[in-house]
């Protein structure tokens, strides 16, 4: 169903606050620790990485952890925000990177294509009428207002958005995909993030607005003073997620919040990206608490908004690599990890394998 051609009432943002998430299966995220210490290495010797894939195998529902069909769910559209100066790219960009997603030659689309996994460009908001081939039309509308002069979106677009995004994992979960990775595509969105961050962390805009991709001096301090003003006019400190979503957000925001949501709702592990994709994590679990049991991290980026994010959520990316393209590709890069990991789950040398004697735990975890 496209959530875009049909209407959204009080009902639907009724259901979505009223969402029940039910816990991933802590027997089986037992039963997958166990299955590790079985392995032949020294206990906990893979450290994050053995919880990590507990969560996965709990949120399946089964020991035999599957990581067999990787898909990557990138959400593109454009911000009106890009009229106040805050971005070294005008909105034409958003449009050539998603024919470049559509063609599979983006970053995100080489990276996901060595590793196995499907890429899913998805138009929720690109500020064109063009329908690009290979891309997944759900637009919205054509990118969001300029949120300096007013709300970025109403109340029913921004729902729009997120049920759309639910949509789509109920789709990918359909069609087989055992775990999906979130990215994006937007020129601004690092601008949205960064608003909808701070009004929902109630902290200063200036400790999480970064350089998005690669501003000076004179633009960051833009960038800083938009957000702030925008933050004070509307009063959005610890003011509702959706009311904070819809005024200084975006499209691909709202989309990769119901996302989050959907991976809750049909029990898909969920990998997130950088500081777009979290701040859209921290959303979902406001509005639909106990979405974080879903979500797993990749990497920590280079934008300041991450720590308090992953903090916020509970989460402890693992890759620390000072990244900032986008896209997906600290998740896609997360998704080779877990892939190399879960080798040694699968096809596990035991102890009795090495004629050894088996590592006994004397702390339960």
């Amino acid at each position: 169903m496209e959530y875009s051609e049909k209407r959204v009432s009080t009902g639907e943002e009724e259901r979505l606050r009223t969402l029940q998430i039910t816990p991933p299966d802590k027997a089986v995220f037992q039963a997958v620790l166990d299955n590790w210490d079985q392995v032949a290495k020294p206990l906990d010797g893979l450290g994050v990485f053995e919880p990590l894939t507990a969560q996965i195998g709990a949120i399946q529902g089964t020991a035999n952890v599957d990581l067999s069909q990787k898909g990557v769910l990138i959400f593109c559209a454009d911000n009106g925000i890009v009229e106040e100066r805050i971005s070294q790219s005008g909105q034409e960009v958003t449009l050539a990177v998603l024919k470049s997603m559509a063609k599979g030659q983006s970053s995100v689309c080489k990276m996901a294509s060595h590793l196995g996994a499907a890429t899913i460009p998805v138009d929720i908001g690109v500020n064109s009428d063009e329908c690009v081939p290979g891309v997944v039309q759900r637009k919205i509308r054509r990118g969001t207002r300029n949120f300096f002069h007013e709300p970025a979106m109403t109340k029913k677009e921004t729902l729009q958005a997120i049920f759309t995004g639910m949509a789509l994992m109920r789709d990918c979960k359909a069609q087989g995909y055992t775990i999906l990775a979130l990215g994006e595509m937007g020129i601004g969105n690092t601008t949205t993030s960064s608003a909808v961050a701070a009004a929902l962390l109630s902290c200063d805009s200036a400790l999480v607005t970064g350089r998005g991709a690669g501003l000076n001096d004179e633009k960051l301090h833009r960038k800083q003073q938009v957000i702030a003003g925008a933050l004070s006019r509307y009063g959005l400190f610890g003011a509702d997620p959706l009311e904070i979503l819809s005024t200084v957000g975006g499209l691909d925001l709202a989309g990769l919040t119901g996302a989050c949501i959907g991976g809750a709702v049909y029990h898909v592990p969920v990998v997130l990206d950088g500081v777009i994709t979290m701040t859209a994590a921290l959303c979902a679990e406001r509005l639909v608490p106990g979405v974080k049991d879903y979500l797993l991290p990749s990497h920590k980026g280079r934008e300041p908004a991450v720590k308090l994010l992953a903090d916020a959520l509970g989460l402890l990316p693992v890759i620390d690599g000072d990244m900032a393209l986008g896209e997906g590709t600290g998740a896609v890069m997360m998704l080779s990890l877990l892939d190399m990991v879960l080798c040694l789950y699968r096809d596990k040398t035991a102890f009795a394998d090495l004629q050894m004697d088996r590592y006994q735990r004397y702390d339960k975890r």
